[in-house]
């Protein structure tokens, strides 16, 4: 995918912000992403679009990244066109601009568009795997999150020199219903898989907010000593989960 240039990122909810300006940057942290450095958990909120809600056509995606307390850390928001939000649904290519409370871009999350991709039995070809980059700050690659080969869904999280660092396991049952409101909880493993570290957590919002509006909440948990990056890379990671297994069924009510 080509370099984008950085866009505008408009807010369009207030919440309570951290002050990023009272947090100190440890040395081989990325800019921006200091306050990471001192936290072992994340909440991701889609933002309800009301425009979505009521017409079912697809607009672009927007987030609010808080800590435990629900405070904004950072806001994410989707940059995708029209066309390929139509024609591609959730299989589209996509650029995430993550900005911090300054609307600085401290993070960039893309992928690339592959018709093919998206089976778990032949995610060993690089055309039939999904796979995002992460770039912190624009322009350094900092990690990447790939789809793996194997008979159900599991993702690498790999370092900027495409080593694996951490595996993700995804659950047998992935929908969440009247009948199943429980939390779908993907875990987290070290790279060998001998222990469990963390976990990415789908929270069930409720009915309502399930049936007619396409906004989904999720959790990261990882450790607290865990390297920024690889932290920073395990949140990219959230984004694709919403993405592979969520996006479609938003679209497919939307139909």
């Amino acid at each position: 995918m080509e370099p984008q240039e950085p866009v505008q990122v408009h807010q369009p909810m207030p919440v309570e912000k951290i002050d990023m300006e009272m947090v100190s940057r440890p040395a081989a942290c990325p800019p921006g992403l200091e306050y990471i450095t001192q936290i072992d958990q994340l909440l991701v909120h889609q933002q309800i679009e009301l425009f979505e809600a009521f017409t079912g056509f697809e607009t672009n995606n927007k987030y609010v990244i808080k800590n435990s307390m629900g405070q904004q850390v950072y806001f994410a928001a989707e940059e995708t066109n029209v066309c390929m939000r139509i024609c591609c649904g959730s299989q589209r290519s996509f650029v995430i601009h993550i900005v911090d409370n300054t609307q600085r871009e401290v993070m960039r999350i893309s992928r690339n568009f592959k018709c093919c991709a998206g089976c778990c039995w032949c995610a060993g070809a690089d055309c039939c795997a999904f796979e995002v980059q992460v770039e912190a700050p624009v322009g350094q690659v900092i990690g990447y999150v790939r789809q793996m080969k194997g008979c159900w869904y599991s993702f690498d999280i790999k370092d900027e020199h495409h080593d694996t660092v951490l595996k993700i396991d995804a659950p047998c049952c992935l929908c969440q219903t009247i009948c199943c409101r429980a939390d779908v909880e993907f875990q987290v493993f070290t790279a060998d898989k001998k222990a469990e570290v963390g976990k990415i957590s789908k929270q069930y919002p409720g009915l309502a907010r399930e049936m007619f509006t396409d906004a989904d909440n999720f959790g990261v948990t990882f450790p607290m000593d865990l390297d920024v990056k690889v932290k920073s890379t395990l949140l990219a990671a959230v984004f694709l989960v919403d993405f592979m297994f969520y996006e479609e069924k938003k679209n497919n009510n939307n139909n």
